[in-house]
């Protein structure tokens, strides 16, 4: 996904892979308590239970690890989002915008250091690939789930899915902002407006008011 791995060398034995995980789960729990600005290397070892140099075998600073966690966020977003449209009946290509939505705010409530990072934001616009900005990272692999999934030509919907993706993401921060859980009347209102813009954009008959 990135021109440059953020992994000095991949974990090969079981325990080294083990490790990799503490620093990553240390560096999220850190960011939740005092944000990336206050994170380093040396706390995070800490946290971690290694020595600093054990971190820098994979890791050359902060920014790398925080990179690693952040593309694996993506990775469980696709994947759960993809289990949905494998166990869920979506009918319509807004059952589907309707259960990515879903699956994002339950990240922002669960996965440690989610609400704070997004996908890398935080940290470097282009924290996941050096050749695009991380949002549309994001909207185009949701671009293709849904282009593949409801055979709809990919130049008909990455437009619009990127437009709704950047929106979302604006109305969602302040959903977050007003409450540490989602403000709910904000995150129906962030519901309402993407599928509001999705059904002028996107074929087939616009979905019902939820």
């Amino acid at each position: 996904m990135t021109s440059t791995t953020p992994l000095r060398r991949q974990p090969v034995q079981q325990r080294s892979a083990k490790r990799v995980e503490r620093m990553l789960e240390a560096c999220a729990a850190l960011i939740e308590e005092v944000g990336y600005d206050g994170v380093t290397t040396t706390l995070i070892a800490e946290r971690a239970g290694v020595a600093v140099g054990s971190l820098y075998q994979f890791f050359p600073d902060k920014r790398a690890v925080v990179q690693e966690l952040t593309l694996r966020n993506l990775e469980r977003f696709i994947q759960t989002v993809d289990g949905t449209f494998t166990t869920k009946a979506l009918a319509h290509w807004w059952d589907a915008v309707d259960s990515i939505f879903d699956v994002y705010v339950a990240m922002h409530r669960e996965v440690p250091a989610f609400s704070r990072l997004h996908f890398g934001d935080v940290v470097d616009l282009r924290l996941m690939d050096d050749r695009k900005d991380n949002n549309s990272v994001v909207s185009d692999r949701i671009a293709e789930m849904i282009s593949s999934r409801f055979a709809i030509p990919l130049d008909e919907v990455k437009l619009p899915i990127s437009i709704a993706v950047e929106a979302a993401d604006g109305v969602l921060g302040l959903a977050f902002r007003r409450d540490p859980a989602g403000d709910p009347l904000v995150l129906d209102e962030a519901k309402a407006m993407i599928r509001g813009y999705l059904s002028t954009r996107m074929p087939g008959q616009p979905p019902a008011t939820p």
